[in-house]
């Protein structure tokens, strides 16, 4: 039984997350995609990874922050996939590239070798580093080396917690989209001061609050130092920034891609953001992510830097557990029981009032 809720859930993640989800105007979105080129990283045992990278225009003789962002099971299938899919690019706008402190921030986005069938498996952790540590050399005038910030969504999200909890003195802060992982408790350890902001639904069954990040964020919030620069975005139906319905709860990027603000700049629907301590904060725009990802910087001085084994006590067998599964559907259907006899009482409502009229 666990095996095959197992295989539907991949199903359901790969066929989600390669369905087409635009926060701006689609024709937008081919232009931007076309300001990322092709690059890839050094070989490592034998592997390598291919990325696409945005250089913003006006960086020669700035020092701009470096913003790695992982894709989602069905974005790796092929070179580029991993923008084609989904709604990123919008970081390249004029817009948000605005909001970055200097001017612009530097963009990689890299592949997982879905082809393969690999899905940022563990081997990808030193991989990836050698490919951002290339990155950063071949650009090394123009990256801040303090202002390196990991990101990404679903199995994306998954591999966000492992870069930025194998590698935690190198990143400036994370930002883990619905993450399709379970830290071990020595990871999660290993991000004490790291700000870390975690964006997910409680009503995403694939990878959502209960399925998968309750445990850690709980954990998290014990152990961190900084819990006021920690955030978590909880949503509940996933919308649009126009407000409408996205075909998922799991598109939780949707949002992180207009920075957490709807078109005209309010308030994002159905999330609640609060710090690690609890308190609620509400996001005024045209601070959201991108404003909280400039207030941090690292470290990080350039020294060579290796992974410091926390990932080997927790290798990555993928699955979902059975009994997360079914505490996921628990607020899916009382919500869904609610918004029956919601609309069940609105209609009588409306007999009544258009009777009296």
């Amino acid at each position: 039984m666990k095996k095959i809720i197992c295989i539907l859930i991949s199903i359901s993640i790969a066929f989600c997350a390669a369905m087409p989800v635009f926060a701006a105007n689609p024709d937008d979105i081919p232009l931007l995609k076309e300001k990322f080129k092709d690059g890839e990283g050094p070989s490592v045992g034998g592997e390598s990874v291919d990325y696409v990278y945005y250089s913003p225009e006006n960086a020669e003789g700035k020092k701009l922050p470096l913003v790695i962002y992982f894709h989602g099971a069905g974005q790796g299938s092929k070179p580029r996939a991993q923008i084609e899919e989904n709604n990123f690019p919008l970081w390249a706008s004029d817009e948000i590239q605005g909001r970055f402190e200097g001017g612009g921030a530097h963009l990689l986005v890299p592949r997982s070798h879905e082809e393969n069938g690999e899905h940022w498996d563990d081997k990808y952790v030193e991989v990836m580093k050698a490919a951002i540590d290339d990155y950063i050399e071949k650009n090394k005038d123009t990256v801040d080396i303090t202002r390196i910030y990991v990101g990404g969504f679903s199995m994306g999200g998954k591999m966000t917690l492992k870069m930025a909890s194998s590698y935690p003195g190198f990143f400036a802060a994370a930002f883990p989209l619905c993450p399709a992982y379970e830290p071990s408790s020595e990871q999660i350890e290993a991000l004490a001061d790291l700000p870390v902001w975690l964006i997910v639904s409680r009503f995403d069954i694939i990878a959502g609050y209960y399925t998968y990040s309750e445990k850690f964020w709980n954990e998290f919030c014990e152990i961190t130092n900084i819990p006021g620069e920690c955030r978590l975005s909880l949503f509940g139906r996933v919308k649009y920034p126009d407000g409408k319905n996205t075909s998922s709860n799991h598109f939780v990027w949707v949002a992180l891609a207009n920075d957490m603000f709807t078109y005209d700049g309010g308030d994002y629907p159905n999330a609640v953001t609060t710090d690690a301590a609890g308190n609620e904060i509400a996001l005024k725009s045209p601070d959201g992510v991108v404003s909280w990802l400039c207030r941090h910087t690292s470290r990080y001085g350039g020294e060579p830097m290796e992974a410091n084994g926390t990932l080997e006590g927790n290798p990555d067998k993928g699955g979902l557990k059975t009994e997360n599964l079914i505490r996921a559907l628990f607020p899916l259907v009382f919500d869904a029981i609610g918004t029956f006899f919601k609309d069940i009482f609105d209609g009588i409502g409306s007999l009544f009032t258009n009777g009296r009229a």
